[in-house]
Order: C-alpha cells, then structure tokens, then sequence
C-alpha cells in the first residue's frame, strides 16, 4: 500500500469525527476511532510479510493492547473532572503511554520465555 493512500485513509477518518463531532450524534466519534482503519493496515502488512503465525501473535497482543486504550478512557473521565480540558487530554495520554510501556515490558518478558 502507497504511503499517499495511507494517508487519505486517515485523513478520511479524520474527517468523519470532525463532523460527527459536529451532528446530534457526537457520541459516535468516540467509535470512529476504534474502527479498525490501521489495524486493517498493520494486520494484511504482517500477515503479507512475516506469515500467519507472527500475525496471530499480532493479534493477540492487540487484544492486549486494549488495556492502555482502556486506561485512558478512564484516566480522561476523571480527569475532566477536574483540570482543564488540555491538561486532562496530556495527562490521559501519558497514562496511556506509561500503560502501553508497561504492556511492551511485560509482553517482551513474557513472549521471549
């Protein structure tokens, strides 16, 4: 896959939670982004070039990989709570990164036993 259409796939879905974020129906921006637009992408790349069983491995750590999506939902509905919106949204996301490191640590710990 070109890089270009890469990139129109998301600026693409960019696009529709802008206006959904815009419609009566603003909520189902927040499912946009779960659509599985890159996921699509990284799961034919890895089946394609490493085979099948390294993207069951793939697989599997996605459904892992949940976990820190998860962390930040809920670290970003308390923090609205009160901060500022900004400061809530930073430090949602470095909750979700401190999740997502810890999720490779484990994983490498785990996966190379």
């Amino acid at each position: 896959m070109s890089l270009l259409f890469k990139a129109i796939i998301g600026a693409a879905v960019v696009i529709v939670i802008a206006l959904l974020s815009k419609s009566r129906l603003y909520y189902i921006a927040g499912l946009v982004p779960l659509f599985p637009t890159f996921g699509l992408i990284a799961h034919y790349i890895v089946g394609n070039e490493r085979g099948i069983e390294a993207l069951r491995t793939t697989l599997i750590f996605g459904l892992w990989a949940i976990i820190p999506y998860i962390i930040y939902l809920l670290s970003l509905f308390v923090l609205v709570g009160c901060l500022r919106l900004p400061y809530a949204l930073l430090s949602a996301t470095a909750c979700w990164c401190v999740a997502a490191w810890l999720l490779i640590v484990l994983w490498r710990r785990w996966y190379s036993m």
